[in-house]
């Protein structure tokens, strides 16, 4: 028997165990308040979970559709025209997928040929760079760097080659909390125009931003018939565990898309995309009252990190602070974001991720930690006393 036989397939190896898992696992081990991992300690609401379960009751336990239940298709589709401008077909151009993680992994696996190259902008949500590498691609990095983390025009274009096919773009963004601005959006559309380039927008994000306005790609000039654009219910409805999500493209990138969900996951859960047009058919006041809550504990939980000495700028959106310890660190003695972070769940009990995970230059985020205020408030108010007591 080989032995090789036992490890991971070799262009999975460099990626390892997520540093979510690594995080999370050392954060149970030492009883922290997590901080760290992306996920409410909270639940959605009792209207969609209630839809859930009619659904089930009503018998709804086979395969759904490949492409996503007909409602829920629809219902995906209108919500996308009405954020957009861009009319979408439900039947040919929406596909459900097992939440976000799997729209970008579908994406990947159905529109890119080996030795393609793909534009990430780093920091990146980790599962990209894995993805690309499924796909026996080649990513292309452009780091966005503080305070401002802007899109840099320059640097943008020195990454495209003859080889590149897609750039992908995350907004807002995780884990920096920036919403790219029209004219940052519209250097990425003008290069995909002038280079022929597909563009993949995650926008998970979509209905957690605090007074910046979100820009759509897909609703630029020329950028609708070469976007796909991915989303789900987790982040916008406090449900992650549920893994409903989605894609939305021309019918001829959707068909990328749909050749690989076909084999990832064929169909996800049935009672939860019948839940999921609820949750979508929420009237505006909920999505009103989700953000002032989301802003009100980004607010609490950026006081009370800036009054341990960590500096960084508001997030646009998204629910994460992207915060640089470098005063903090010096203050300890320590260096770097991983020496911290485990300082922090070890002696302090709290956890929050350290970022190298999302960049190829490590030194570029190894001055940062990420913070999820994704929490009720009495769990952030906990963590920033243990802090205090710590470090105050």
């Amino acid at each position: 028997m080989s032995s090789h036989r036992g490890f991971a397939a070799e262009h999975l190896r460099p990626f390892g165990t997520t540093i979510f898992t690594e995080i999370s696992r050392l954060a149970t081990e030492h009883g922290a308040i997590n901080l760290a991992q992306g996920f409410p300690d909270f639940d959605g609401p009792e209207h969609v979970k209630a839809a859930a379960i009619e659904a089930i009751r009503a018998g709804h336990g086979q395969y759904a559709r490949m492409a996503g239940l007909p409602e829920l298709v629809r219902t995906i589709a209108a919500s996308f025209t009405a954020a957009t401008g861009v009319a979408a077909d439900p039947d040919t151009e929406v596909t459900v997928t097992a939440g976000c993680t799997e729209a970008i992994a579908a994406a990947l696996l159905g529109l890119l040929n080996p030795g393609d190259e793909v534009i990430l902008f780093e920091p990146y949500y980790d599962s990209y760079r894995a993805c690309v590498a499924m796909a026996h691609a080649t990513p292309r990095f452009v780091t966005l760097r503080g305070p401002d983390f802007r899109i840099d025009r320059q640097a943008l274009e020195r990454a495209v080659t003859p080889r590149t096919r897609a750039i992908l773009v995350n907004t807002p963004h995780n884990p920096t909390g920036r919403v790219f601005t029209r004219d940052e959006l519209s250097v990425v559309a003008d290069l995909c125009i002038r280079h022929g380039l597909i563009a993949l927008s995650d926008e998970v994000y979509e209905h957690l931003v605090y007074g910046a306005p979100l820009v759509r790609l897909a609703s630029l000039p020329g950028m609708a018939e070469r976007t796909v654009t991915l989303s789900s219910l987790g982040k916008s409805f406090s449900l992650t565990g549920w893994k409903i999500g989605w894609a939305v493209a021309p019918s001829v990138l959707s068909a990328g898309v749909r050749s690989a969900h076909q084999f990832l996951t064929f169909a996800v859960s049935t009672p939860m995309q019948h839940a999921a047009v609820a949750a979508l058919k929420s009237p505006p006041g909920y999505f009103d009252g989700l953000r002032a809550d989301y802003r009100r504990k980004r607010d609490l939980l950026a006081d009370g990190l800036r009054s341990l000495g960590f500096s960084f700028r508001d997030p646009e959106g998204s629910y994460f602070i992207y915060a640089d310890h470098s005063a903090v660190s010096r203050r300890l003695g320590l260096s770097g974001d991983v020496a911290l972070s485990r300082h922090l769940i070890e002696r302090v009990g709290v956890a929050a991720i350290p970022p190298t995970a999302f960049y190829e230059d490590k030194a570029e985020g190894s001055r940062h930690l990420r913070w999820a205020f994704c929490k009720q408030d009495s769990t952030i108010r906990a963590a920033l006393d243990r802090l205090h007591a710590a470090l105050g």
